[in-house]
């Protein structure tokens, strides 16, 4: 959890070089963070959703995240799904952290 929650903080820093206030990246990191974590099957099963919720679930990422914990925590994990939580913040953070490089040197 850990290292997806540093992949995001990438996101956020591009984001707040971009925006600059701080009110204005609060807002949009909650406007981002809200519907990725309620549509996620963090708090309810998907199998009870409506089909066009529960194709967004399958590939939202926390779903990808809790399902890996869960996983873990139980003893079931597999490999495949812990590594798509390990390679999403990596990818995050090459592209973001590269990106953030950037904008940081422009300014």
């Amino acid at each position: 959890m850990l290292l997806f929650a540093f992949g995001l903080s990438w996101v956020w820093t591009a984001v707040a070089l971009v925006v600059r206030t701080p009110a204005a990246v609060t807002g949009l990191v909650t406007t981002v963070l809200f519907p990725l974590t309620l549509a996620s099957n963090a708090f309810v099963q998907p199998a009870t959703m409506p089909g066009w919720l529960r194709a967004f679930v399958d590939v939202n990422p926390v779903s990808h995240l809790v399902t890996a914990v869960r996983g873990l925590l139980a003893g079931t994990a597999t490999a495949g799904s812990v590594g798509t939580v390990l390679a999403v913040p990596v990818g995050l953070t090459v592209l973001c952290g590269s990106l953030t490089m950037y904008l940081y040197r422009r300014a």
